[in-house]
């Protein structure tokens, strides 16, 4: 069992940030990556046709024989993750919780932001989280969906990303928080832009908290594969022109096996 790899999907390739945290974390770790391009963005999407995704994209990695599963993408952990719980035989986990769990060990004065894309902060799945380990913590989300294609574009440093930054997050500047959740796998990348905003405040990217909440998970179930080659299999939906410069920007490295693959054989009522 403990050999087996490790399975994670997104809506899309931001999701790679994840795997990045993980590979450094837990290096001798195969990985099972799934970006599901040709459906990008979820966050748009309606609650059960993300569900039915999210279920497609779970029965894809239990194909693939992987011992746990990670959902990268933050819409269809707000929504699907009880029922890809539910459904799944291997241990499932998302990117809310361990994010979550993270900013409250950080934050002295109980005022937290968290940024999202806007289903990610309207679904209430933050909200929901804080509330299961704390009932004195203040959460202020705010939606901020153009950083997501500022990244995509590769805009981590142009003028027009710092303007973007301060009209979202100057009002939660305003509002004293002492720790900030980014809530998207694309939001790490603009951290520099979003500190020049923020200033000195706590900042919690959930891909490391996901990594660590996994090392622990691993530990403690005797799943580690302690003589792995930490080999990354990349799976995509759809090949778009510049997928490539943009899942090397996510991951940190270059991106040399990846193939296209037809969820068609995993669609409910196929």
């Amino acid at each position: 069992m403990n050999k087996r790899p490790i399975g994670i999907f997104d809506s899309g390739i931001g999701g790679l940030t994840v795997v990045k945290a993980i590979k450094r974390l837990l290096p001798r770790e195969d990985i099972i990556y799934l970006g599901d391009t040709a459906r990008l963005p979820y966050g748009t999407k309606s609650t059960d046709a993300i569900i039915q995704f999210s279920r497609e994209n779970t029965n894809f990695l239990l194909s693939r024989n992987v011992k746990f599963i990670v959902i990268a993408c933050y819409s269809s952990t707000s929504v699907a993750l009880d029922t890809i719980q539910q459904a799944s035989p291997v241990p499932v986990i998302g990117v809310i919780e361990p994010g979550v769990r993270r900013a409250l060990k950080l934050t002295r004065t109980g005022r937290i932001g968290v940024i999202g894309t806007a289903l990610t902060i309207y679904s209430g799945a933050y909200e929901r989280a804080f509330r299961k380990f704390s009932d004195s913590c203040e959460i202020l989300g705010r939606a901020c969906p153009l950083f997501v294609p500022l990244v995509e574009e590769g805009w981590l440093d142009h003028p027009a990303t710092e303007l973007i930054a301060r009209t979202y997050l100057e009002s939660l500047k305003e509002d004293g928080i002492d720790t900030l959740l980014l809530g998207c796998t694309h939001y790490p990348l603009l951290l520099a832009q979003i500190k020049k905003v923020m200033g000195d405040i706590n900042y919690v990217d959930a891909s490391n908290e996901v990594a660590s909440e996994l090392a622990k998970q691993f530990a403690e179930r005797g799943l580690e594969n302690l003589d792995g080659n930490g080999n990354v299999a990349i799976y995509l939906t759809d090949l778009s022109m510049n997928f490539k410069e943009i899942g090397e920007r996510f991951l940190g490295e270059p991106m040399n096996t990846f193939s296209r693959i037809s969820l068609r054989e995993f669609r409910l009522g196929s």
